[in-house]
């Protein structure tokens, strides 16, 4: 790509893999699990199965809706990350927790399917701007060379005209300041302008070599970016709080800020390429077409789902109630208005999430549990798993410590025996303290490299090994104290 481009994303809308490159995928990120894998490549393969069929046919298959139940740090949050970045459709993760029932303080429940379409508007948009990818590049580069190599302004002196008093309009175009119009230039001061304007074309075309040969990306040019003014509101209330209505009509009459900014030409070009990018594009078609990717393709997965089960006694199990009634009709399909239009979330894919340590799956409201057909349990990870996530993902834990420190000249390698130890005490502290999983391992590498990580800038270069012996040196006397555990590990 050459310097004088914007970046190519190359995006391609709700991508048709296969169940099984799915799973493959997650599998380099993501240790065990396979049933959850399983469940949500068929789901995920099942939207595009859906587009194939007659549009009678299709009205009528509904999505299959997922039910993870598994401990926390056993990977659930984990498969929605990383399915986000598989699939090229629109995927939002959004906590139960931060909803409540309308009418009490909180988000509702619909606000998730307005940032499901702002999500499909993004994932839409960067289609539509590979498209005119070209147009808007051979735009934003004419717009730099016109910054860096502006046209200098042409002057006249009385001289350079002819004088023909019975010529009215030529009058006119002088007195206008319309040279280009005007008859009465000279021969000699026409011959000067052409110089110019050909000294000139030659100064940028020399430009233009210069800069589609990345010579000129450190030099400064000035730009001007507009900003959409913020509404101040009262009583706490937001902007995305307000009537879906009441949002756009804020935003159309707030003014548009113009700033002008000094930056280099690397970073003027993506600006410029944006905006022109921007202009080549028809906003209510992209809108469009938005909403129907949203409603065909898209994905909601609902973490924290049992945090919304009611429990006997609490003050808040109202709002818990409450969440649960609201969420029904979305999953079950309703209508929901966005500023950008009315979206049907009846093919909406729902994945929910929850550990359950407290309550059941059972325990919700039974129409919503009927909206979740597919179940699956994670497991808890053993000490085989931890050695498996330590060792066999292509961004383990162990070669992210070992990337950071070898910044500083150090090589840190772990063996074998030091992975097994460090598995070993991460299981232990799991059974004996709060079961929190693979999360687990954050905390106890920290504390395992806290000492080389504060004198690894002074160490110099050299080779650290962490063996079993140096892992029960730092970890062993506070795993085996389950009162140090519960504060330390």
């Amino acid at each position: 790509m050459s310097s004088n481009q914007a970046p190519d994303h190359s995006p391609s809308l709700a991508t048709p893999m296969k169940p099984s490159e799915i799973v493959a995928a997650l599998d380099e990120h993501i240790v065990g699990q396979s049933d959850a894998k399983r469940a949500v490549a068929i789901a995920v393969r099942n939207r595009w199965r859906r587009q194939q069929l007659s549009e009678e046919m299709r009205g009528e298959v509904s999505p299959k809706n997922i039910m993870m139940i598994g401990s926390t740090g056993v990977g659930k949050t984990e498969i929605a990350r990383r399915l986000a970045k598989l699939t090229n459709a629109p995927f939002i993760k959004v906590e139960a927790t931060k909803y409540t029932e309308v009418g009490y303080y909180g988000r509702d429940v619909e606000s998730m399917v307005r940032e499901l379409v702002d999500n499909s508007i993004d994932l839409v948009r960067r289609f539509e701007k590979e498209k005119v990818k070209d147009q808007a590049n051979q735009k934003t580069r004419e717009e730099l060379l016109d910054m860096l190599c502006p046209r200098p302004a042409t002057r006249f002196a009385e001289d350079d005209f002819l004088d023909d008093d019975d010529d009215d309009d030529d009058d006119d175009a002088l007195n206008a300041g319309n040279f280009d119009d005007c008859a009465m230039v000279s021969p000699a001061s026409q011959k000067k302008r052409d110089e110019a304007e050909a000294s000139y074309q030659r100064t940028r075309s020399k430009m233009r070599k210069m800069l589609d040969d990345g010579k000129l990306e450190d030099r400064t040019v000035e730009i001007i970016t507009e900003q959409k003014s913020s509404p101040i509101m009262m009583g706490g209330m937001n902007i995305e709080q307000m009537d879906v209505d009441f949002q756009g009509m804020m935003e159309k009459i707030l003014p548009t800020n113009q700033l002008k900014r000094s930056v280099s030409v690397a970073r003027a070009r993506q600006v410029i390429f944006d905006q022109k990018a921007d202009s080549l594009l028809d906003d209510e078609k992209i809108n469009e077409n938005a909403i129907d990717v949203a409603e065909n393709y898209g994905i909601i997965f609902l973490d924290e789902i049992d945090k919304v089960v009611a429990t006997e006694g609490k003050s808040a199990d109202v709002s818990r109630q409450g969440v649960q009634r609201d969420l029904l009709p979305i999953v079950e399909g309703t209508t929901v208005k966005t500023k950008h239009g009315y979206i049907k979330t009846d093919h909406i894919l729902f994945v929910a999430a929850g550990a359950f340590h407290k309550n059941q799956p059972s325990e919700l409201m039974p129409e919503l549990q009927g909206r979740f057909p597919i179940r699956v349990e994670l497991n808890d990870l053993t000490k085989a798993d931890f050695v498996r996530i330590l060792t066999e993902p292509a961004n383990s834990l162990t070669k992210q410590y070992s990337q950071l420190l070898y910044t500083e000249g150090v090589e840190l390698v772990f063996a074998e025996d030091g992975i097994e130890a460090l598995a070993d005490v991460a299981c232990r502290v799991n059974e004996t303290t709060m079961n929190i999983g693979a999360r687990r391992l954050y905390t106890m590498l920290e504390r395992l490299l806290e000492q080389l990580s504060f004198e690894a800038p002074d160490m110099g270069k050299g080779k650290v090994v962490i063996n079993a012996a140096y892992v029960h040196q730092r970890l062993g006397e506070i795993s085996q104290d389950e009162d140090l555990s519960r504060f330390i590990l």
